[in-house]
């Protein structure tokens, strides 16, 4: 009796065995698809954040240029000409590193020739006397970022930095 029930037991996890085999290929493609959409997921925004990386960076440097080559620039042999607000745009379209398309970056100053003056320039009147060491200059950088990959959001991305500092010569 004892020998029939384990014969028993042993013919239905054959059979059992048998009528879930095809189970295990259905549970790795729900995971695989789960696994690789947050894999696609995490390298999306990593990429995001590369380019916020990239637009905050070009934003400081960009300022700082322009923060050193006011207008005295030219008086002490530093620099060749104050810098302007298509210089500006230059600096930074040479800063752009790959990934970053460069048609989607936009650089607006104030404070520098060709720019407006910054509506918040309290220091000093800097109206007539833009670049002028103590003047404010302030970059913004704006990039419109597009995700790549499929199954995130499929919307343009605007990501952008201000920065601001005070004109030393």
């Amino acid at each position: 009796m004892h020998t029939e029930l384990m014969m028993s037991r042993i013919h239905a996890s054959r059979f059992r065995s048998v009528r879930e085999r095809g189970s295990t290929l259905v549970e790795f493609a729900l995971v695989f698809i789960l696994f690789m959409t947050i894999l696609l997921g995490i390298a999306g925004f990593g990429h995001a954040l590369y380019a916020y990386h990239y637009v905050s960076s070009a934003a400081r440097q960009a300022t700082r240029w322009a923060m050193v080559n006011g207008a005295q620039c030219a008086s002490d042999n530093t620099c060749t000409a104050p810098a302007s607000q298509s210089d500006v745009q230059t600096f930074v379209q040479n800063v752009t590193p790959q990934g970053i398309d460069w048609n989607q970056v936009t650089v607006t100053t104030c404070g520098t020739s060709g720019g407006v003056e910054c509506a918040d320039s309290t220091l000093t009147d800097c109206a007539a006397n833009v670049n002028d060491p103590g003047c404010v200059v302030q970059v913004k950088v704006s990039y419109n970022f597009q995700f790549i990959f499929p199954l995130l959001p499929t919307n343009t991305l605007t990501l952008s930095s201000t920065s601001e500092m005070i004109i030393a010569h």
